[in-house]
């Protein structure tokens, strides 16, 4: 047995059999026990009721994708690994810009220490915007369904994945991008068999249909059917996920939006503030780059308190905090964030202005996420693990931690 790995201050035992850690995007635990009490998703039910663990864990604020996924690959919350949103404004560059460069990465990851130290390591992921950023100084495979056609052994460690799998490149803008992953994953398994594998799939039906509906069941039972095999083959499974998905509509089915730029022209005038959205990455027809979670950042000489109350006082807004306070609360970068953090209610998502939001791809009521109210996570392990403590606070970040350190 090798010795322990130690990544930002923790440490994690060198695995006897394959771990594969799943972060399954937009992945409430209401969609999973409701796929169960379908009958539809019998490995993941046998986990439930007892030949497993499960937990109902935390995610990292804001409960979007990039943060998230790279707190669970290096076992950090955002002020430590520094990758906040998906999108955020680059103060020393001036600009606003995606999040999904390595140079934003201020934290190494799990991935990455356990190939330096031999171990054969697969990630696998739907959307390729995510692809660099887990796969950083990576040695291994590493690619995306988004991208499977363009692989090559310099840059993703394998090729011909297409035929492997059997499937065309799915559209990003469907089941089959996360089936995709699944089946590469259980392919990579046969044949490969890393020691280390890490799926992140995309919400692409999470913000289309709520947990029990037969969209989301069968999404579930497909899901059910390749973790079985992964667990026939011997793996240990951690499955958590990203953030929750709620509905943020009203009962006309019309989304339930502050545009809080235009709102804040009106109070501001000429004195422009700008409203950052960090849910906002290449993939929007599916949300129209609305979420529960945005960045003001204020002009000079702004009286900030007042500002800040008034957001508050705005129907649909959960809480506003000042760049220091969310910083401390979130566990946040303060140097990456504005002026103010305002978070909306679990019914309600916040855009910047009217104008700037397309949503004629919007085919159903809008089912979003950013907040506080998605918080709140599934974090499952094919394994009972007696020193498992349930009384813990536990977070998606701790997959790793339960995949590799706790007792069988």
């Amino acid at each position: 047995m090798k010795s322990p790995i130690t990544v930002n201050n923790r440490s994690y035992r060198w695995m006897d059999q394959p771990v594969v850690v799943v972060c399954v995007d937009g992945c409430q635990y209401e969609y999973i026990t409701a796929a169960v009490e379908a009958g539809v998703a019998p490995f993941l039910g046998r986990l439930l009721d007892g030949a497993g663990t499960s937990y109902l864990a935390d995610c990292v604020i804001p409960s979007f994708t990039n943060p998230n996924n790279l707190s669970i690959v290096t076992g950090t919350p955002p002020a430590v690994h520094g990758i906040c949103g998906n999108y955020f404004y680059d103060r020393e560059r001036g600009e606003e810009v995606m999040m999904n460069d390595p140079r934003y990465l201020r934290a190494g990851t799990i991935l990455a220490a356990f190939a330096d130290a031999g171990a054969k390591v697969a990630v696998i992921t739907a959307k390729d915007k995510l692809r660099k950023l887990l796969g950083h100084q990576m040695k291994g495979i590493c690619f995306s369904s988004e991208k499977a056609d363009q692989l090559t052994l310099a840059e993703n460690g394998i090729e011909n994945i297409v035929e492997r799998v059997g499937m065309a490149v799915p559209s990003v803008y469907s089941a089959a991008l996360s089936e995709f992953v699944f089946v590469a994953g259980v392919k990579l398994m046969e044949r490969e068999r890393p020691d280390l594998m890490y799926l992140s799939t995309t919400d692409y039906i999470q913000h289309k249909a709520a947990p029990g509906t037969p969209i989301a069941n069968d999404f579930y039972a497909m899901m059910d059917k390749h973790l079985a095999r992964l667990d026939e083959l011997g793996a240990t499974i951690v499955l958590t996920a990203d953030h929750g998905m709620n509905a943020k509509h009203g009962a006309d089915g019309q989304p339930n939006v502050i545009y809080l730029q235009d709102v804040l022209d009106g109070w501001l005038g000429s004195k422009r503030s700008r409203v950052i959205l960090p849910i906002t990455d290449p993939y929007v027809v599916h949300h129209g780059a609305l979420g529960s979670f945005a960045l003001v950042y204020l002009p000079e000489g702004s009286d900030e308190a007042a500002i800040r109350e008034r957001i508050a006082a705005l129907p649909g807004i959960e809480s506003v905090r000042s760049r220091a306070a969310a910083a401390e609360h979130f566990e946040l970068p303060p140097d990456r964030i504005g002026d103010l953090v305002v978070v909306s209610r679990q019914d309600t998502v916040i855009g910047t202005s009217v104008a700037r939001h397309d949503l004629s791809g919007l085919e159903v009521p809008l089912r979003s996420h950013g907040g506080v109210s998605e918080q709140k996570v599934p974090l499952i392990v094919n394994r009972k693990r007696s020193s498992a403590d349930g009384a813990r606070r536990w977070r998606n970040f701790d997959a790793f931690d339960l995949g590799l350190n706790l007792s069988r």
